[in-house]
């Protein structure tokens, strides 16, 4: 009531710093693709009549606006986002919502998945990404004696990934909410989950995954032509095989920088989707060592920096931390999975490496939360002062 023993607790006034390692390992990833957008791209831009730099000026535009979305994020204090994570929730299912307004959303190849912002388009699921990421990692860190003991802490948060999802099913963008609905399971695993918890709320959604899988058309010839796609290499399996046409060609130590004959108008998306298979075929083998190198040092400093901060009880931090490592770990998995013919198609684009303006901007957002992560975990402590005692009592000792 009078305060005994209430404690001041400050700061020794010392600054944070900021990962190297996970500094230099995106500043490597994004070099690199800046280096394959340019040799991939050429000869599309030509076709296209838009000049042969084009899609490498405006890659290069993109990455300089996610450099200083990147340093606006460094500098945000963490406990922002953990108060407004369910404005920012409400945000991201604003803006799944925006894609269906007329005259707002931009409908391409029969999907409507961007919004038209000027010049541009801007697709909301990259942004809705690293915010849904937030919301979950503010919750875990509010409910997380519920989470670890009750399934209905499990299926809260579950529940507000299954709304999104729905909403990505309806763009139709079913490569996305597979991601979402897995960092969700992820980030809810990490955060104490029981894995039966996990499983009565799995279970029955297998089969609406199903459902939705197999009752497009398009769906369902992307499954079957990945299983074989020589046997239709001219129609459902050109993609794939041309793919594969590239990675063969490359062997170990590729053709040489520039040297890739798929990329000139046999391999479509070559700067996009399938750029990894460009890479392969000028870059080799050891090319595609150098990508997963790369790609393994950001995860593995995500999760090295989530594991510090649940350890100094900093959990919201760490849970961030974990959410973008599973989104660039997942995504980095699906994308060279589906360029090696291990996965169906899926328009999921390479991290920091292919073209692609909205997943440019918010993957450097979300390289600059893991900074701002790795800046307060390495922080000084909060120390205690000396204690506080109540005005009455000092009043008293002085007389």
């Amino acid at each position: 009531m009078f305060g005994f023993g209430r404690q001041a607790m400050r700061r020794d006034g010392s600054r944070g710093r900021y990962d190297l390692g996970l500094i230099l390992a995106a500043a490597a990833l994004a070099s690199l693709g800046v280096v394959m957008v340019a040799s991939s791209s050429i000869a599309i831009a030509d076709g296209q009549h838009v000049g042969p730099f084009h899609y490498l000026v405006r890659h290069l535009v993109f990455l300089a606006l996610g450099v200083g979305l990147c340093g606006v994020m460094m500098c945000v204090e963490l406990a922002w986002f953990e108060r407004h994570a369910f404005t920012l929730l409400l945000v991201a299912v604003i803006l799944l919502l925006l894609v269906f307004v007329p005259g707002l959303g931009l409908k391409l190849n029969g999907a409507r998945r961007w919004i038209r912002l000027g010049v541009a388009g801007f697709q909301s699921v990259e942004a809705v990404k690293l915010l849904f990421i937030v919301y979950i990692a503010s919750y875990l860190e509010r409910h997380r004696d519920g989470v670890q003991g009750r399934l209905f802490g499990v299926a809260k948060p579950i529940g507000v990934a299954v709304v999104l999802v729905a909403l990505l099913l309806a763009q139709p963008d079913f490569g996305s909410a597979a991601l979402l609905i897995a960092i969700a399971i992820g980030m809810v695993w990490l955060g104490g989950a029981r894995m039966r918890n996990l499983l009565y709320l799995g279970v029955p959604a297998v089969p609406v995954l199903a459902w939705a899988a197999l009752t497009q058309d398009y769906r369902v010839k992307r499954l079957t032509s990945f299983l074989n796609p020589w046997e239709h290499p001219f129609d459902d399996g050109f993609q794939l095989t041309q793919a594969l046409i590239a990675i063969g060609r490359g062997e170990w130590f590729g053709v040489g920088l520039g040297g890739s004959v798929q990329k000139l108008f046999y391999l479509p998306e070559a700067h996009t989707d399938f750029i990894l298979a460009v890479i392969a075929e000028e870059l080799g083998f050891l090319g595609i060592l150098l990508v997963l190198a790369l790609f393994a040092a950001l995860v593995g400093r995500a999760f090295l920096l989530g594991l510090a901060a649940v350890e100094r009880g900093q959990r919201f931090a760490g849970y961030c931390a974990f959410g973008v490592g599973l989104w660039l770990g997942l995504q980095t998995l699906v994308s060279v999975g589906v360029n090696l013919g291990v996965l169906p198609t899926k328009g999921l684009t390479l991290p920091l490496i292919s073209s692609g303006g909205s997943s440019v901007l918010m993957t450097c957002a979300a390289i600059g939360l893991l900074l701002r992560v790795s800046y307060e975990i390495s922080r000084p402590l909060p120390v205690p002062q000396d204690v506080i005692l109540p005005a009455t009592l000092l009043r008293g000792a002085n007389a």
